[in-house]
């Protein structure tokens, strides 16, 4: 199982899902950002990040119009092996000052690791307790920040 997430600026998770360790990355991307929901207060949770900052393993074009049609800015890196013919049409956007943030998804990750060993080693057997102990991850991560 490998953990897919979606995290704010300051490195605290917005949703969470599991997927199979051998699938690739960009085949959850839909799946993870449609289940971001930030309440704001007063009426609905917004579900649309303003901006997602992710690397050049999700440089397709199903990922580009996803975010294009949901009107998400995006700041993905082009992938070389994806360029095997020169480019034609609208150019792809990247803005290399918004994608220095980008680390905060690896602080979280880190912050996963290092804080609660028993993921890392993956001790548990079953697909259901280790979804469970990294949601409790997230709650006591979240819970240290505030």
């Amino acid at each position: 199982m490998k953990a897919h997430a979606v995290v704010s600026s300051e490195s605290l998770p917005l949703a969470i899902i599991l997927g199979d360790g051998n699938e690739h990355d960009s085949r959850r991307f839909q799946q993870v950002v449609s289940r971001v929901r930030i309440n704001t207060g007063r009426g609905r949770p917004k579900t649309r990040p303003e901006e997602v900052l992710a690397d050049a393993a999700y440089d397709t074009e199903t990922i580009r119009c996803y975010l294009r049609r949901r009107g998400i800015k995006s700041s993905i890196p082009s992938n070389k092996r994806n360029q095997k013919k020169s480019p034609s049409g609208r150019p792809t956007r990247f803005d290399n000052e918004s994608y220095k943030k980008r680390g905060a998804v690896e602080r979280f990750f880190g912050w996963l690791k290092l804080g609660f060993r028993r993921i890392t080693v993956r001790h548990e057997r079953l697909d259901v307790c280790f979804a469970g102990l990294i949601l409790l991850a997230s709650f006591l991560i979240i819970w240290r920040r505030m």
